[in-house]
């Protein structure tokens, strides 16, 4: 099965946009345009379980991305991801990594990370919101968890209409077809090499500055950038400043 997907652009170079675990492809919206007008192809999907792409086989997300690209006659691209979408990321660049040119992760997640006591704080009154049946709630918590102080009443509706529907689409969804795991270790991603933008924001959970921290340190070719303003989804929070930090992260990634 293909992602579903959308392409703009028409440049050398291509883009591949991968969402966070409470989103879908439209979390992109103002990124997807700019970064096509400042001279890439750029590819946005929706992952398996996600958005528009239902969960029909048990999977593995790198794989899948993997596959788009070759459905695309992409060889290389730039991948950027948020959250979930950043390890992913992460995860194609250890399994694939002929098909990565550069990273940029907006607040990624890693493998085999052991949370702290706030995300599993967090992760339990989920759980326990979707055990019973409180999905508004569960997309509630949600929104007010990942989308830091300058996330306007849009970007809040957003969120919630693409968090609901994920809940939707892998609820739905028969347990032996959950993702498989990668196989990719913390350890696995000190044999990345290509540039790595890492950025985090200021209101963002601890554990998501401890990663940074450590992909600052792990990855060969790491830039940090700390965004004061930003909490969890700077993509959705500032986005015209979210696409220029891409671009120039993308252009200076170009020309070396």
């Amino acid at each position: 099965m293909t992602l579903s997907h959308d392409v703009a652009g028409n440049g050398l170079s291509t883009v591949l946009l991968l969402h966070s675990g409470v989103c879908d492809r439209r979390m992109w919206d103002g990124q997807f345009h700019a970064l096509a007008e400042a001279g890439h192809r750029v590819v946005r999907c929706d992952l398996r379980g996600f958005g528009d792409t239902p969960v029909d086989a048990p999977h593995t997300h790198a794989d899948d991305v993997r596959d788009l690209l070759d459905h695309l006659g992409v060889e290389r691209a730039a991948v950027v991801g948020s959250s979930f979408g950043g390890e992913v990321a992460l995860e194609v660049a250890v399994r694939h990594p002929g098909h990565v040119s550069a990273l940029a992760l907006l607040a990624p997640g890693i493998p085999d990370f052991e949370p702290g006591e706030e995300l599993r704080a967090w992760g339990a009154r989920e759980d326990d919101m979707l055990d019973g049946g409180d999905l508004d709630g569960a997309v509630e918590l949600n929104v007010d968890t990942w989308l830091g102080p300058e996330a306007g009443p849009e970007a809040r509706a957003l969120v919630r209409e693409m968090q609901r529907r994920a809940f939707d689409v892998q609820l739905a969804a028969p347990e032996e077809f959950a993702p498989v795991d990668a196989g990719v270790t913390t350890d696995d991603l000190a044999g990345i090499e290509v540039p790595a933008l890492v950025a985090i924001g200021a209101h963002d959970l601890p554990d998501f500055r401890a990663i940074a921290d450590t992909l600052t340190r792990v990855l060969p070719a790491a830039h940090r950038v700390d965004l004061d303003w930003a909490g969890h989804l700077p993509a959705l929070e500032r986005p015209e400043e979210t696409a220029r930090l891409l671009v120039t992260f993308l252009t200076e990634t170009a020309s070396r």
